[in-house]
C-alpha cells in the first residue's frame, strides 16, 4: 500500500497566491498519519484534493492498494427528521451489524440512539457522523477534526478501537491538537505556509496503541520536532 502526492500546485480562482506549490509527500503503510498545521494553511484543501472534490491542480496523486476514499469532517450534518438510530440502521450492511454494536459502545452513544441529530451536542454529532463512515467499505478515511468536542478519554478509546479494528486501512488524521497527533500517529506531516520550502515535513510520531505506554520525555521530543517543523 502507498499513497503519494507529487508536485501538487493549487490555487483558488479568486486568490493570487497558491495554497500549495510543488507539494510532495508519500505514505507507505496503513495506520494513522496526521496532517498538522495552523488554521488556514490548507489542511482541508488538501483533503478535498485527495478525495477528488478539488480537481484544478497540477501535479499527480498516485496510489497502490487504495481504491476507496472517504472523508469525514467536523460539523457535518445528518438528516434531522428521524432518529440517528434509524439512519445508522439503514446504512449498516448486514455483515457489519456486530461491528456497529461494538462501535456504538466504544463511542459512548448508545443512550442517544433514539435522539434526532439536532438534539445532540457537537461532540455527540461528530461521533455519530464518524460512526457511519466506519461502517462503510474504505481503504483510506480522512478524519478532518472528526473528534472535535469529544472528551479526551472517550477520544482515546475511539482512536484505539479504530486502530485495533482497521489495521489494514489508512487514515489521514487532521487535528490542531499537537499532543494528540504526537501520541496516536505514526507519521505527522507538518504543513506550512506556501512560501516555506519544503512546504510539508514529516515527523515520526509515537503511534500509541492498545497496551502501550508513552513516556513524557518521548512525547515532549516529538512535540518539539513538530514545532521546529512548523
Amino acid at each position: 500500500m502507498f499513497f503519494e502526492c507529487s508536485h501538487i500546485t493549487f490555487s483558488y480562482p479568486v486568490t493570487e497566491d497558491p495554497v500549495f506549490k510543488d507539494l510532495t509527500f508519500k505514505v507507505n503503510s496503513p495506520g494513522f498519519h496526521a496532517i498538522f498545521g495552523p488554521s488556514g494553511v490548507g489542511k482541508t484543501s488538501l483533503a478535498k484534493i485527495v478525495i477528488g472534490e478539488l480537481t484544478e491542480f497540477s501535479g499527480e496523486i498516485r496510489t497502490e492498494g487504495i481504491h476507496t476514499f472517504l472523508y469525514s469532517y467536523n460539523l457535518e450534518r445528518l438528516p434531522g427528521w428521524s432518529s440517528v438510530q434509524s439512519h445508522i440502521e439503514k446504512i449498516t450492511p448486514v455483515s457489519k451489524i456486530g461491528l456497529k454494536d461494538e462501535l456504538i459502545d466504544t463511542f459512548g452513544i448508545r443512550e442517544h440512539m433514539r435522539s434526532r441529530f439536532s438534539q445532540l451536542s457537537l461532540g455527540q454529532q461528530n461521533r455519530f457522523n464518524l460512526l457511519r463512515y466506519l461502517l462503510q467499505d474504505f481503504d483510506l478515511l480522512i478524519m478532518d477534526e472528526s473528534l472535535a468536542n469529544v472528551d479526551e478519554l472517550t477520544k482515546e478509546d475511539i482512536i484505539l478501537k479504530i486502530k485495533d479494528t482497521f489495521p489494514n486501512a489508512c487514515f489521514f488524521y487532521i487535528s490542531h491538537n499537537v499532543i494528540e497527533v504526537s501520541r496516536f500517529c505514526q507519521e505527522i506531516f507538518v504543513l506550512g505556509d506556501v512560501h516555506k520550502q519544503p512546504q510539508i515535513q514529516m515527523v515520526k510520531g509515537l503511534n500509541y496503541s492498545t497496551g502501550q505506554t508513552v513516556a513524557k520525555k518521548d512525547l515532549e521530543t516529538v512535540i518539539l520536532e513538530i514545532m521546529n517543523a512548523s
